[in-house]
């Protein structure tokens, strides 16, 4: 069963595997991708904040190995979150780093994280949501395009992630 709540700074290192697992099964590696933000190492941290949020989401897993039966743990497997878009005029925020392992997907995770990201940005005041993508992340795509999110020409703002190649908006 699949969870979501806010990041702690326990997550953070969770998270950052979750990052550092997911961006290279799409050959997402390298200068111009989001796995070398100096945020994945904190992610609690860079998300703090009444402008932002970071959302993780949790798996409930069997018992754990000597720990007794009915004993479960519960894994981070996936997040994503919201901050302004950089180089925006401030009405614009960006979905981020929403990545969830393949242990995760076709759970619903995805519909967990967009709901409480778009809801929390609406909260916070913005009046669009932008991200970036690649190609190659098909699912996340049509994900995006179920939430009402249409494609761009180009980039908007300064993310600095010139390895993508999607852009997509949509009104909050």
């Amino acid at each position: 069963m699949l969870s979501l709540r806010p990041i702690t700074p326990t997550d953070n290192a969770a998270m950052a595997n979750v990052i550092r697992t997911v961006m290279p099964e799409f050959s997402c590696v390298g200068e111009g991708f989001s796995i070398n933000d100096p945020e994945v190492d904190d992610m609690a941290g860079a998300y703090a904040g009444e402008s932002a949020a970071f959302f993780v989401v949790t798996h409930e897993v069997g018992a754990a190995a000597g720990a007794g039966e009915g004993f479960s743990e519960t894994a981070v497997v996936g997040g994503g979150g919201f901050a302004p878009l950089t180089g925006g005029d401030g009405s614009v925020c960006e979905l981020r780093k929403m990545y969830i392992l393949k242990e995760g997907r076709g759970l619903g995770g995805g519909r967990l994280i967009m709901d409480a990201c778009i809801a929390g940005a609406r909260a916070a005041g913005y009046t669009k949501m932008y991200l970036e993508t690649v190609t190659a992340m098909t699912d996340a795509a049509q994900v995006y395009k179920k939430y009402g999110f249409e494609i761009l020409d180009g980039p908007l703002g300064d993310t600095g992630h010139g390895g993508c190649d999607v852009y997509m908006v949509r009104e909050l």
